[in-house]
C-alpha cells in the first residue's frame, strides 16, 4: 500500500459561546475580560442549594444557529447532566444534551480547489462551559501547577458536530472559516478564537481508500486559530500515514497541538469510550419548542452569506471571487451595500474596497466598522475620480486621511489644492518642457520601446506632484511624439 492509497477522515466538535448577557443557567454577567472569579454565584459555582433556570435567550441563539446550518429543530429537547470530574467543572458533572439535541442533520457547503463539497452536520446542541485553568509553564503538559477562573463557568455554548465528511485540513479550514462566518452573520457570536469563544477539537483517522470501515482516530486539542487548525491537523495526518505504511499501530488517544514546535503530542489514552455516566437533568423540565417561535426566529434570520454571494454576482455582476471576498463579514458587505446605492458602479467600487479599503484594514488590523470610514466617503471619492476632478494617484493620498479621521473626501482636496489639471493649454507647455529635457526617452520611444512613454508620463506626473490628468498627458506626449 502507498500513500495515495489512504484516505483521510475528519470530524470537527466546535463549541461556540453565545453573546447572551447572562450565563446559561444564572444572571452572572458574561463580560469577557473581569478579574478571576468576580462573576460568579451559588449556581455557576455548584454550591448546595443553588438551581438552574434556563436562559431563553440562549435557546433562541440555538435555535437560530441550528437554522441557519439547514438543520430540523426538534419541536422538544432535554438537558442531562454529563458526569465527570475535573477542577474546571465545580458541579463535577456539566449540563448539557445527550439524546435529545436543539437541531440535527444539518450542513455547509465549502468550496475547495473550485470544487464543492457538502459537510454534514450531525447536531447542534446547547450546553454550559467549564472554567479556565491557568497553567505555570507554556501549556497543560509541561505544567507543574494550574490555578482555577470560574468566571467562564456557566457561559452558554453550542456544540456543532460534524459528520466524518471532512477529507484534508484545507477542507477543515474551509469548513471552519464558513461555519465563523455563519455565525457572526446571525450575530449569536463574535467567534473570537483569541477569547475562547469558539474552540475546535478534531478527530482523524486514516483509512485504505474505498474503505466504509472508519480507521483509528485521535483527537487533537489546543487549536486556538484557523492557522493552528491547518497545521496540527497536517501534522497529524503525515504521522499517523507514515505510521501506518511503515506496519505500526495508531492508538486511539488525545493528542495536545505544541504551536511552538509544530507538531501534536499525547496526552492521554483513549482506548474505551469515555463513560459519562448521562441521565436527565433533574432540576430542568424538557424544553418544549413551539413551532410558531420557530418560524419567528427563521424569519428574523438575514441573508446568509451563501445568499448575499448569488446576489452579489446576479445583481451586481461581479466575479465569484468578488463576491466571496467581500461576503467574507456581514459589516463589510453590508458596507459594499450601501457604497453602490450612493454610486452605482457595482465593480469600480469592490475594486477600490478590495485594493484600498482592504489594505488599509489589513495594516491596521481592524474590521470595517471599527473605522470611521464610511460608504459616503467611498462614494464621495469615486465621484471625484469619475468626474476627472483628482486623478487616481491623488486620491488614494486623499483616502488615507479620509480612512483614519472619517474627513470628507471632497473637503481635503479643496483644501489642499489638489484638483486635477485638465487644462490642455497648461499641460501642453509641461508636456513639452518634459519631452525637451527628455531626448534619451524621446528616441526610446521612436524606437519602439513602450516603456519610455510611461517614463515620461512620470516626468509630467511629477513635475505637476500628481496632479495632472494622465488620459489628457498620454495624448498629448503621443501628439509631440
Amino acid at each position: 500500500m502507498n500513500n495515495n492509497e489512504l484516505e483521510t477522515i475528519i470530524g470537527l466538535e466546535v463549541h461556540v459561546e453565545l453573546s447572551t448577557e447572562s450565563k446559561a443557567f444564572c444572571r452572572c454577567s458574561t463580560k469577557f475580560g473581569a478579574p478571576p472569579n468576580t462573576q460568579v454565584c451559588p449556581v455557576c459555582l455548584g454550591l448546595p442549594g443553588g438551581l438552574p433556570v434556563l436562559n431563553k435567550k440562549a435557546l433562541e441563539y440555538a435555535i437560530l444557529a441550528g437554522l441557519a446550518l439547514n438543520c430540523q429543530i426538534a419541536p422538544s429537547s432535554r438537558f442531562d447532566r454529563k458526569n465527570y470530574f475535573y477542577p474546571d467543572m465545580p458541579n463535577a458533572y456539566q449540563i448539557s444534551q445527550a439524546d435529545h439535541p436543539v437541531a440535527r442533520n444539518g450542513y455547509i457547503d465549502v468550496n475547495v480547489n473550485g470544487h464543492t463539497r457538502r459537510i454534514r452536520i450531525n447536531r447542534v446542541h446547547l450546553e454550559e462551559d467549564a472554567g479556565k485553568m491557568i497553567h505555570s509553564g507554556d501549556d497543560i503538559v509541561a505544567a507543574s501547577s494550574s490555578l482555577v477562573d470560574l468566571n467562564r463557568a456557566g457561559v452558554p455554548l453550542i456544540e456543532i458536530v460534524s459528520e466524518p465528511d471532512i477529507r484534508s485540513p484545507e477542507e477543515a479550514r474551509q469548513y471552519l472559516t464558513q461555519l465563523k462566518t455563519i455565525l457572526e452573520y446571525i450575530g449569536v457570536s463574535d467567534c473570537k478564537m483569541e477569547e475562547g469563544s469558539l474552540r475546535c477539537d478534531a478527530n482523524l483517522s486514516i483509512r485504505p481508500r474505498g474503505s466504509t470501515e472508519l480507521g483509528v482516530k485521535t483527537e487533537i486539542k489546543n487549536m486556538n486559530s484557523f492557522r493552528a487548525v491547518f497545521r496540527g491537523l497536517s501534522f497529524e495526518e503525515k504521522r499517523q500515514r507514515r505510521a501506518l505504511l511503515s506496519g505500526q499501530r495508531i492508538r486511539q488517544e488525545t493528542r495536545h497541538w505544541d504551536e511552538a514546535q509544530g507538531l501534536t503530542v499525547g496526552m492521554r489514552t483513549k482506548e474505551e469510550v469515555d463513560d459519562y455516566r448521562y441521565f436527565p437533568e433533574p432540576n430542568l423540565p424538557p424544553v418544549v419548542i413551539d413551532s410558531g417561535w420557530i418560524k419567528k426566529i427563521k424569519a428574523s434570520l438575514p441573508e446568509l452569506p451563501s445568499a448575499k454571494i448569488r446576489r452579489f454576482i446576479d445583481d451586481y455582476d461581479l466575479p465569484g471571487y468578488d463576491a466571496e471576498v467581500l461576503t467574507s463579514s456581514r459589516p463589510l458587505a453590508d458596507f459594499f451595500d450601501e457604497c453602490v446605492q450612493l454610486f452605482p458602479d457595482p465593480k469600480a467600487v469592490s475594486n477600490w474596497i478590495m485594493s484600498e479599503v482592504l489594505r488599509l484594514l489589513n495594516v491596521e488590523g481592524k474590521e470595517i466598522q471599527a473605522t470611521p470610514l464610511k460608504p459616503k466617503h467611498v462614494a464621495k471619492l469615486l465621484q471625484l475620480m469619475q468626474t476627472g476632478t483628482i486623478s487616481g494617484r491623488i486620491a488614494k493620498d486623499v483616502f488615507e486621511e479620509t480612512f483614519h479621521h472619517g474627513r470628507d473626501p471632497e473637503q481635503i482636496v479643496n483644501e489642499r489644492g489638489l484638483v486635477q489639471i485638465s487644462d490642455a493649454a497648461e499641460l501642453d507647455s509641461l508636456v513639452t518642457q518634459v519631452v525637451a529635457e527628455n531626448p534619451n526617452a524621446v528616441e526610446d520611444y521612436r524606437q519602439g520601446k513602450d516603456k519610455a512613454l510611461a517614463f515620461l508620463v512620470g516626468q509630467v506626473m511629477k513635475v505637476t506632484r500628481g496632479k495632472a490628468n494622465p488620459q489628457l498627458v498620454n495624448k498629448l506626449l503621443k501628439e509631440k511624439l
